[in-house]
């Protein structure tokens, strides 16, 4: 039953976010993450270079991750990027199993938004 109420609220937040932002393509994880990394970020949309793209895919992590005990935020450095401190290593997780985590921690992060 939880799976099945996280799939439908998964592919609802899917939805409604790659009509926004996906250009009339379906938005994948690794695009959600992103979009999160940004948004976090705060300094709007602008041309990011590959590495920072890295470090926007991380700073959207540890916030998804944050309300699992995993990271806590720890400060902003001098250019208004986020930093994170490690709390609880991540357990072993096969592939399907990150999949679902990361899943239900998006629901999570919009449902708190009221997304």
């Amino acid at each position: 039953m939880r799976d099945e109420k996280l799939k439908l609220q998964w592919e609802e937040v899917q939805a409604k976010l790659s009509k926004l932002f996906g250009g009339g393509e379906i938005l994948d994880v690794d695009g959600i993450i992103y979009l999160i990394g940004v948004q976090e970020l705060g300094q709007g949309y602008r041309k990011f270079k590959k590495d920072e793209k890295l470090d926007i895919m991380h700073i959207a992590i540890c916030t998804l991750l944050e309300p699992f005990g995993y990271y806590e935020f720890d400060y902003f450095d001098k250019d208004g990027w986020p930093h994170f401190k490690v709390l609880d290593e991540l357990p072993y997780l096969k592939p399907g199993e990150q999949s679902v985590l990361m899943k239900e921690a998006i629901v999570m992060y919009f449902e708190k938004r009221s997304f």
